[in-house]
């Protein structure tokens, strides 16, 4: 038998990653002989905080805009609609339409703590939103999203270390009057709303305000208290304003303004849904009916403001983005057993929640200069300052009378600053250099505000500080005018954490993590510009990685680091015209991840099947287990055809995501092991006067796929499903 180094094992298998996810192209020979078709438009992004060609950027990035972003949020979905629609992302809350968490190459954070970090942050009109429950802001009239893969510790800083989602709104435009209109209807009475309108106010003023509106009715019957259709309903509202001042070519002001409100059922937790010794859904289940004894809602508030100034001073540009995000009230109350005393099933005990956030105000600065050299070198440098101040609660409640319990209160104060720079080196035609270095200092103070009813175990109050300094190392070579290929090296890491203690665990914190990350990848268009492919295959290893612990024989939440966490994989994006009118688009990624830490266990879970070894003292050894929520697969697709009717277009859109198992917690349990996922949707729809109006009929999950994505572990075998399907009718209008 031949032995095979580590390294060797890596690199077969991230080639047989490739391999596989090539065959995501099978139309490739058919569209090398096609006739002619138009050539697709250049794609631009920001990745590395300038303009860019996306061919010419060293990092695997995805960028989701116009027709394939619409799609997907044409019947009032929110921000967890992006999962498995790009490689290595995945989204997933077990909070329903706030409190997202994000995952990319399979490297996340499942923390449901008012106070958690994520390694993927979420970047809002260059604005982070730090806090969880800032990320779930709806997506309407954005100029596109960018998914950023990968470390990206140097130019956006600490909790970057698996990636970005950066968003970024459509701007205002001096030149002209216009905007658009949206409106849809569909199942279960889900209306979404959505439109802006640009006004130039003066040659040197323009506003542009955009708004949403989002409502669904219930339609889960509560078969405890005999009430029909109450709950899953939600009703959504958000707005922004923006204005921009240009009163000559050298300088800009863009003023920004917005709100969120949300109100509806929390998450639904359905009691011993999960059979016995399997991932299947019970016989006989029905999304439709719930048993719940306890109170469910939700309610969020949610604003914040931005300005970003430019100058541009001939040798160089200066950039000055200031932002403050803020939470004025958030609430959300479930009966986390899932059932009644009478079931279904047997639940042990009857537990009734609700978390809340009190108040949050974050403020950050950032000052950026970049230079403007028509020489070989180019760079740019800048200063960052966030604060943030945060409280939150956990209230628990008896679900038979509804009487308060216990409550705990906690505060945190979290002050951060960083220095960084980066310097961008053409040493030919064919050959570019990057490069890139960040020093931060990052600080929390935490303590418990209020302990009523609660014995808390250790002390009241941590305090935790980390300074670290990262850097990045790319190049990209030029193989002709059609072909790049690049690799990059890059370290990033994320703060300390800390969760907030309960009656069963103290405060508990979890020191930084670090990540260093080797990527290569190849960049391409083909046909004569009529398709172009990103590959990209890479390697990294966390240390002391941060976890989260969950549940056990009580409803606990605590944080431990591992030792280490590796992780490989392979990603590619495709996209392309077959003909004229055939276009389409296909994406895929190989996620493979592994906790190396021999000396951590965690509790096991009160009623399912474990199939991890135990230790002495009948505790889950979790060493060489994958990290939860990461599918080793993801695969996404898009087909659009159009024909020439009458006065305008006739057109057929569908697009389909699909991972495979994921593992709901640290732990490898049968019954806590997701099956794998496919979701598809369909749209048809007319088009005319040049694209200005259109009307469609869509549906979303057109299979009704019924699936278990995530559970509560500490009580019965609950969990809680998919959203369902959803037919619909749509109107869009620009003028």
């Amino acid at each position: 038998m031949i032995k095979m180094s580590k390294m060797h094992k890596r690199v077969i298998g991230a080639h047989g990653a490739v391999l596989a996810l090539t065959a995501l192209l099978p139309i490739a020979s058919a569209m090398a002989q096609a006739q002619a078709a138009p050539e697709l438009q250049t794609v631009t992004v920001t990745a590395q905080r300038r303009t860019e060609n996306i061919k010419e950027v060293p990092v695997s990035v995805t960028l989701l805009k116009d027709e394939k972003l619409d799609v997907l949020v044409s019947g009032g979905q929110d921000i967890r609609v992006l999962a498995g629609k790009v490689p290595s992302l995945n989204v997933e809350s077990s909070n329903g339409r706030t409190f997202p968490r994000f995952y990319i190459r399979g490297y996340g954070n499942t923390d449901f703590n008012t106070f958690a970090s994520q390694p993927v942050s979420l970047i809002y009109d260059d604005v982070v939103q730090e806090n969880p429950i800032l990320k779930g802001y709806p997506i309407f009239d954005l100029a596109g999203v960018e998914v950023l893969r990968g470390p990206q510790g140097t130019l956006f800083g600490r909790n970057t270390p698996a990636g970005v989602v950066k968003f970024e709104s459509e701007k205002p435009k001096l030149d002209s009057f216009g905007g658009y209109y949206n409106a849809s209807v569909a199942t279960h009475n889900t209306v979404n709303v959505d439109g802006a309108v640009n006004i130039p106010l003066s040659k040197e003023w323009a506003a542009r305000f955009s708004t949403l509106r989002q409502h669904r009715d219930g339609f889960v019957d509560n078969t405890f208290t005999g009430q029909e259709d109450a709950l899953e309903g939600y009703n959504e509202h958000a707005e922004r304003l923006q204005v921009l001042y240009k009163p000559n070519t050298t300088f800009n002001a863009l003023f920004n303004v917005h709100q969120r409100s949300t109100t509806g059922s929390s998450r639904l937790f359905r009691a011993n849904i999960i059979k016995k010794g399997t991932n299947e859904l019970v016989d006989g289940f029905d999304a439709d009916k719930i048993a719940n004894n306890g109170l469910n809602f939700q309610a969020l508030r949610t604003n914040g403001a931005n300005v970003r100034l430019s100058w541009d001073l001939g040798a160089v540009k200066l950039y000055s983005i200031t932002g403050y995000e803020g939470v004025d009230h958030y609430l959300s109350r479930g009966d986390i057993d899932g059932g009644v005393p009478s079931g279904p099933g047997v639940i042990p005990f009857q537990v009734e929640t609700a978390g809340g956030i009190g108040d949050v105000k974050q403020y950050s600065q950032e000052v950026r200069v970049e230079s403007k050299n028509s020489g070989p070198m180019n760079w740019q440098a800048g200063l960052y300052y966030f604060n943030e101040d945060a409280t939150g609660s956990t209230d628990n409640y008896n679900s038979t009378s509804g009487a308060q319990t216990s409550r705990l209160v906690s505060h945190q104060k979290n002050t951060a600053w960083a220095a960084f720079g980066s310097l961008n080196y053409v040493v030919s035609d064919a050959f570019n250099v990057r490069g890139g270095l960040r020093y931060t200092s990052d600080k929390k103070d935490f303590n418990t505000v209020t302990a009523w009813n609660v014995a808390q175990i250790g002390p009241g109050s941590v305090g935790e500080s980390s300074n670290k300094a990262n850097w990045d190392l790319s190049g990209t070579y030029k193989l002709n005018k059609d072909v790049n290929v690049y690799a990059r090296v890059a370290t990033g890491f994320r703060a300390p954490s800390i969760a907030a203690a309960s009656a069963a665990v103290p405060i508990t914190v979890a020191d930084a993590e670090t990540i260093t990350s080797v990527e290569a990848g190849v960049k391409a268009d083909l046909w004569n510009r009529r398709a172009r492919v990103a590959l990209s295959v890479y390697d990294y290893q966390v240390k002391n990685q941060q976890l989260t612990v969950v549940g056990g024989n009580s409803n606990v939440n605590r944080l431990i680091n591992a030792a280490k966490t590796n992780g490989r994989g392979a990603e590619l994006d495709f996209e392309g015209f077959v003909t004229t009118n055939f276009k389409v688009s296909a994406g895929g990624s190989y996620n493979f991840t592994e906790i190396r830490d021999g000396s951590i266990s965690v509790n096991k879970c009160a009623q399912c099947t474990i199939t991890d070894p135990l230790n002495a003292a009948g505790r889950v050894v979790i060493d060489g287990n994958p990290l939860p929520q990461a599918p080793k697969w993801i695969l996404n697709a898009t087909a659009r055809y159009s024909m020439e009717l009458g006065e305008g277009q006739l057109f057929v859109f569908t697009d389909w995501a699909y991972r495979s198992k994921i593992n709901f917690f640290l732990y490898e349990a049968k019954e806590f092991t997701g099956k794998p996922l496919v979701e598809g949707g369909l749209r048809v729809g007319y088009t005319w006067d040049s694209g200005k109006y259109e009307v469609a009929a869509y549906g979303r999950n057109i299979t009704g796929t019924e699936r278990i994505v995530g559970g509560i572990d500490f009580n019965n075998l609950t969990g809680f499903t998919n959203e369902p399907r959803l037919w619909g009718m749509q109107f869009k209008g620009n003028f």
